[in-house]
This record gives structure tokens, sequence and C-alpha cells, in this order.
């Protein structure tokens, strides 16, 4: 696990870090509403404090050099609050810890609002336990479809797809995996690609209520 960062000692060095340690930006989805990108991850840090991270894989990797051989580790993370908020970051390094930080840092850079909702036929509770619509995506030859479940069926899901859609605050789901289904890296990534079509969607409001 990362290191906490003292975010009192925190010195922004973008526009939008100013505005988040001066209180001007008080949420996330303030800074999402104005189309800006994160690039510190204090903005994170301040404004999610209860984030959790979890590391998916660790895995060896070599590259052949004039010299000779050279060999990383490369990590997959993912970070989230459990409630409507999730990150997916990967990094690489010559030791596991390094290579560890580094990819929850780009986790927290890439995090996202997750639109939750109440979207199966067979349930109409109206609170935000699982998504509002079928989506899907695909990562290399892994393709993610997800699916809104009724209340008490919980997240139907492989070890990874479910890790990452636990962390973003879904509760109950079915999903569906076709492909090299156990690449962490590319079913990990499909599911963040999926969960983030649906925050770029537009009347998010609306469309949580609508029934897939």
């Amino acid at each position: 696990m990362e290191d906490e960062i003292n975010t009192a000692a925190w010195e922004p060095r973008t526009k939008i870090g100013a505005m988040v340690k001066s209180g001007e930006i008080k949420s996330i989805e303030e800074i999402f509403a104005k189309g800006k990108s994160i690039k510190e991850v204090e903005i994170i840090d301040a404004l999610l404090p209860n984030l959790e991270d979890k590391v998916l894989e660790i895995i060896s990797v070599q590259r052949m050099t004039k010299n000779n051989r050279k060999q990383k580790f490369r990590v997959t993370a993912v970070v989230g609050d459990r409630n409507g908020h999730v990150g997916l970051g990967f990094g690489k390094d010559v030791e596991v810890r390094p290579a560890i930080a580094t990819a929850i840092r780009d986790a927290k850079k890439n995090m996202i609002s997750v639109v939750l909702g109440c979207g199966s036929w067979e349930c109409s509770c109206g609170t935000r336990h699982t998504i509002p619509l079928i989506e899907k995506s695909k990562s290399g030859s892994t393709e993610v479809i997800l699916k809104p479940a009724p209340r008490g069926v919980g997240v139907v899901a492989g070890a990874t797809i479910k890790s990452v859609l636990e962390l973003a605050g879904v509760h109950d789901i079915w999903t569906f995996a076709r492909g090299r289904t156990r690449d962490v890296y590319n079913a990990s990534s499909a599911t963040y690609k999926a969960l983030k079509k649906l925050s770029e969607i537009k009347n998010a409001e609306i469309l949580a209520e609508a029934k897939a």
C-alpha cells in the first residue's frame, strides 16, 4: 500500500489543485463537470480521503537490450471508495514496492465517477445498487459485458472484474466475459472502460432510472 500523502504540506502545481486546496472545489464531480483532467494525486487524496486500494497483479516483464536482459515488475492496481468512484492504474519498476506505488498513483489520476442506479427490470427499488444500463467494452482480446441485476444477486463476476466493480460501489450485477478472461491486465481494463462509458453519458440522473 502506498504511503499516505500529507495534503497539509501540499503545494499545488495546477490551477485545479489550487482551487481544491483553497476549498473553492469541494467534490471531484465539480472537476469532471468542468471537463478538466486530474494531474495531481493530492487532489484525489483531498477530495476522496476514504479510498481503498488493491493490487490485482504483479508480474515480471523482460526486455532484451544490446548488452543484456532487463527485468522489471509490472503492477496492476485499482482504487475506489465503494461509493461511485474508481480508478485503474499500472506501474513498472525494477523493484516491487515502487512499482506498486506508481500503479496506485496512476490509478488515482485515472479516477472516474461511476453512474450507479437501479437499471434491472426485475427491481424497482430506486437505490444506487447496480448500473442503469447494459454496457460493454473491450481491451485486447478480452471483452466484458456488464448487465444490471436486482438487489440480492451480488457481484456475479470473476475475481479481477469483481474487484474493480466492488471498489466502484456496485453491489449487484451480472457480468459476461469473452476472450482471454484470465488476462488480469485486459480484464480490468475492459471493466474500467465499460464503467467509464457510463460516466460519460449525459443526463445521468434520468438514465439512472432507466431500465435495461
